[in-house]
């Protein structure tokens, strides 16, 4: 699975998770003050009013660090879920670009289309500036990082590889064909 460390796979769940959270959070703190005016108190408000409803907005401090803490636990599970996939589908870390923008675009789909409108938040209208930060943004903030990572922490290189793994005379395996038949 993971180098034969099976402590690996948490690691990349944390990286990948943490990278994500900062990454996508700085994200959208700069993007929703540029295009919406907000500042970074109202987007983790307006995060926990998927929970609270528009309780949230007079919360103060503490309903923007649960907005803050459900921003995370929404990155860790991101990661959680590409890394669990990547153990039973090794071809996931093949390619970790097109998997990753793949990913990271399915996860702002899910996020905006099925988790937004069942919230407290309920649905929003459709925004052209948003959407596109919202497809870009997820595809490098989000699916990018959480696939690289679990590449890095999971991936099988050559050197793990015993030399005469393709064969008596064959020389290093290369890296696309290193997880064929996992």
């Amino acid at each position: 699975m993971s180098r034969g460390k099976p402590g690996r796979l948490l690691q990349a769940i944390l990286v990948g998770g943490s990278i994500t959270a900062v990454l996508d959070g700085l994200n959208s703190v700069v993007m929703f003050r540029l295009l919406l005016g907000l500042d970074a108190m109202q987007i983790y408000q307006f995060v926990a009013s998927g929970l609270l409803g528009p309780a949230a907005y007079s919360g103060g401090i503490g309903s923007a660090l649960l907005g803050l803490f459900i921003h995370c636990m929404v990155s860790f599970g991101a990661a959680t879920t590409f890394t669990v996939a990547s153990t039973k589908w090794r071809g996931l870390l093949r390619r970790p670009a097109l998997t990753g923008s793949v990913f990271g675009i399915g996860v702002y789909a899910v996020m905006n289309y099925v988790v937004i409108p069942l919230s407290a938040i309920g649905p929003s209208p459709f925004s052209l500036p948003l959407f596109i930060n919202g497809v870009v943004g997820h595809t490098l903030f989000v699916g990018l990082p959480i696939a690289y990572t679990t590449r890095r922490y999971l991936f099988v290189s050559n050197r793990d590889l015993p030399r005469n793994h393709h064969g008596p005379n064959a020389g290093p395996a290369s890296t696309s064909t290193v997880l064929r038949g996992s």
